[in-house]
């Protein structure tokens, strides 16, 4: 009998009560205990089972869920009598970040202090009898009265904050005579809300001071897990805590805990009767890389695929991916060039610091890579490492067929915007129609360009013609499917910058060569396309075409002329 797929269900103990669909994870519980780390911070990118994860702990060790061996019954952990007996033993704190995402300080203030409230609101029955004072439970109760009427005369202060869980630590401990575990899931999503609307700076010293309260100084404290999709650096807050175990997607430990295997991906298509959409299902989904664990599949895609047999952008289309998405469309010209590398289905070569430090995203050379891979969209194939510098380098390339599909539509929906639709340029560019691609590309540059992107002069590193040459192939970039698209390639006696080759005989073959006004050398725009078609034919870049059987006549070249914000296009 087919399972049912509860689609979103992120609740154990709901699971295992209606007998749903559930890939068995519980040996992670075995692994965790038996590595004894004091606190573990664990990345993964969205929609991996983090949350699942830390409920399955939750009701695990969780003594609020003692003589609950029906939940685990059948599944690998319960075949070993000592983990029978450590089940429900513990005091937990579990808790949760993920709905913290405050547009202001004060709006994430509020959020933290009605999650921690929720918090506490979970261990009332602490305030049954007399294990706490008068006075305590009137502390007990703060969070809620603060978390129902922030705008109160005496609001929660930051160390009442700071103190939150080291205190419920203290109120679990003297109750239950043990000291508790405390899993906190999603603990950077407020981090990024913070960067994202600028209180960067403001919230990191009370997270910090919360952190450093919680999980290093805290003597009641066992054990504990923390999850995100990022690393975020020491510095901003982590700073003290050398009890800390950071585990990435670089890392060899718990490389099978989060996301499906491709055998349990096989075997759940088994089941369901879906046999012979593997190889599909492989194309689409299948990429991420967790230390050394290959062929790891996102959990979200598959369920969804398991439910509705259909294969859609399901986990690239959980997010807006706003960050990932500004950062690169107002990122350098090099940048823009290695994403299109990227998009050819090529490797990118670099180095990378798993510590993300926000306000270095847009500066950091590097920096923007570490965070797409730390989000899944882009995946290590291989690396070296150089021992008389003792660095790393990375080869990276985009995950998977879906992960493509979503960087395509992201770049697609930066001009969407615009009145004039971004997708008649390209016909515009197929068939010559020089007028349409001017007038285009002309109202864009008054819309969208930046003086900083564009430049005035050119320069030695010819930092505005990369600007533009990334712009189009931005532009360009969905027709992948009809054409071969290279750029800054050796052809003939030089570098063309575009070459669109055709994979149908039917289609014509394309140079694009960009180049941005001289005043020594040219009097206006005019003579600036000219140029960058004389280019072309001087410095023969037709060669490859031709090495290819494009016939000469179906060959045509395209040059592009900008200063500033002015903009021609000649052929």
């Amino acid at each position: 009998m087919k399972p049912t797929i509860s689609i979103g269900t992120q609740s154990f103990e709901y699971l295992r009560e209606h007998n749903y669909f559930f890939i068995d994870k519980t040996d992670f519980i075995k692994e965790w205990w038996e590595n004894g780390d004091a606190v573990t911070l664990i990345t993964r990118p969205r929609r991996f089972g983090k949350t699942l994860n830390l409920d399955m702990f939750k009701c695990f060790f969780s003594n609020q869920y003692s003589k609950r061996e029906d939940l685990f019954r059948g599944l690998s952990i319960w075949k070993d009598d000592k983990y029978r007996q450590l089940q429900g033993s513990y005091p937990v704190i579990s808790i949760s970040f993920s709905d913290i995402k405050g547009g202001t300080y004060q709006d994430t203030r509020d959020g933290i202090i009605a999650t921690l409230a929720e918090t506490y609101r979970e261990h009332s029955h602490l305030l049954q009898g007399d294990s706490l004072t008068e006075t305590e439970k009137q502390y007990f109760n703060s969070f809620e009265e603060y978390s129902k009427y922030p705008q109160k005369e005496n609001p929660v202060t930051d160390t009442t904050i700071t103190r939150a869980l080291k205190d419920l630590s203290y109120f679990l401990k003297r109750r239950y005579g043990k000291k508790v575990f405390i899993f906190l899931d999603d603990y950077d999503t407020p981090l990024q809300e913070a960067y994202t609307n600028g209180y960067w700076q403001e919230l990191t010293s009370l997270i910090r001071a919360l952190f450093n309260s919680t999980f290093k100084t805290n003597p009641y404290l066992e054990r504990a897990i923390l999850t995100g999709i990022t690393r975020v650096s020491k510095e901003s807050i982590f700073s003290d805590m050398n009890n800390l175990e950071v585990v990435t997607t670089t890392s060899n430990k718990y490389t099978t805990a989060f996301g499906f295997t491709e055998t349990e991906v096989s075997d759940s298509l088994e089941l369901m009767g879906m046999n012979s959409k593997m190889e599909q299902v492989k194309f689409w989904y299948d990429g991420f890389v967790f230390g050394n664990r290959a062929d790891i599949y996102n959990p979200w895609s598959i369920t969804k695929f398991l439910d509705s047999g259909e294969l859609k952008t399901y986990w690239a289309d959980t997010s807006s991916n706003k960050l990932v998405s500004d950062l690169i469309q107002q990122g350098t010209p090099k940048l823009k060039m290695s994403m299109e590398e990227l998009l050819a289905g090529r490797v990118l070569e670099t180095g990378l610091d798993e510590e993300v430090i926000f306000e270095q995203l847009p500066q950091k050379k590097g920096a923007i890579w570490s965070l797409l891979l730390a989000a899944g969209y882009l995946k290590i194939v291989d690396w070296n490492f150089d021992n008389q510098t003792g660095k790393y380098t990375y080869y990276l390339r985009i995950t998977n067929y879906e992960t493509m599909l979503m960087f395509e539509e992201m770049i697609e929906n930066w001009f969407s915007a615009d009145d004039t639709s971004y997708s008649n340029f390209k016909d515009a560019l197929l068939q010559g129609d020089l007028d349409y691609m001017n007038q285009f590309l002309s109202q864009i540059a008054l819309k969208t360009f930046s003086s900083f992107d564009t430049g005035k002069q050119p320069s030695e590193h010819a930092e505005p013609e990369r600007f533009y040459h990334g712009f189009v192939l931005g532009l360009i970039v969905d027709l992948a499917d009809r054409y071969h698209i290279t750029s800054n390639r050796e052809s003939g006696f030089g570098r063309y910058d575009v070459m669109m080759l055709p994979q149908s005989p039917n289609d014509k073959a394309y140079i694009l060569e960009f180049k941005v006004f001289n005043p020594r050398k040219e009097k206006n725009l005019t003579e600036t396309v000219q140029n960058a078609l004389e280019q072309i034919k001087e410095r023969n870049y037709d060669m490859e075409l031709i090495s290819n059987k494009i016939p000469k006549d179906k060959i045509i070249h395209y040059g592009f002329a900008f200063r500033g914000k002015e903009v021609l296009i000649g052929s």
